[in-house]
């Protein structure tokens, strides 16, 4: 591929200007992070699984009318995304207690919730994204009251689905984290879902075992990081049982 001007980069991906206007190539790349970058490593493979796993799900979330970024997978580690500005916060849908409402709220970890919680993070890596709640992104104008009943409605609806996906391959989904952003076309903006959706934001568990099949391994030195992804992408039927093929992937642009 020709160069391309580098957009921004993150702790896992790196945007690039995309071939048309109003587009991005997302590339995923195979740093591991944890703890706002305080621990770091190299997982062969990650983000090839990633950008095939996310690139399912938001297109099976497409199927079902909700509308996200994605436009084409471009190889094995990039795909073409819709331009989108990114509403600054982060959100955490929880089903089963882990993390950090664990620790803040004295509950112990694989408790179901009554209900589907959502929470907000302010998304910022200087202040470790903190929690925050409406009444802060409204009042700083991060998104609007309506934007926020939109993402609010949006993130019930992707977690309903995807709480059906994982339950029929097996898989527990404990939380997970969104991003959205506002898209606009020609005089009309949606908010539409951004980021990605993979092992990397998701909290997985094995329904039989409650065996982690996400960053956790890489958080906790549980270790088969890579292992744990491949079973995810096998289960969903992304790569084969015999094996998920060339993990190096395509060169990426530059």
């Amino acid at each position: 591929m020709t160069r391309r001007r580098r957009v921004y980069e993150g702790k896992a991906k790196v945007l690039f200007e995309g071939p048309e206007p109003g587009t991005l190539v997302q590339y995923f790349k195979d740093d591991a992070t944890a703890f706002n970058g305080e621990k770091k490593a190299t997982v062969t493979g990650k983000g090839v699984l990633n950008n095939r796993i996310s690139e399912h799900l938001m297109l099976k979330l497409a199927e079902i009318g909700i509308q996200n970024h994605f436009i084409r997978r471009l190889n094995m580690r990039e795909q073409l995304i819709k331009e989108v500005e990114i509403i600054p916060v982060e959100v955490i849908i929880r089903n089963i207690a882990a993390g950090s409402i664990c620790k803040r709220l004295g509950i112990s970890e694989g408790t179901p919730l009554p209900r589907p919680i959502i929470e907000y993070c302010f998304k910022s890596d200087e202040l470790n994204d903190p929690l925050v709640s409406e009444e802060h992104i409204t009042a700083f104008g991060w998104a609007n009251p309506l934007e926020l009943d939109d993402i609010m409605s949006q993130s019930l609806r992707v977690n309903d689905f995807l709480l059906g996906l994982f339950s029929g391959i097996g898989i527990r989904l404990v939380d997970f984290k969104l991003e959205f952003g506002r898209y606009y076309e020609g005089d009309e903006m949606q908010i539409i879902l951004a980021d990605e959706i993979s092992p990397d934001n998701c909290r997985l568990w094995d329904a039989a075992t409650n065996k982690k099949l996400d960053k956790d391994r890489f958080r906790r030195d549980l270790g088969g990081v890579e292992d744990a992804y491949q079973e995810v992408a096998r289960r969903l039927g992304i790569i084969p049982e015999g094996g998920p093929g060339d993990l190096q992937g395509t060169n990426a642009i530059q």
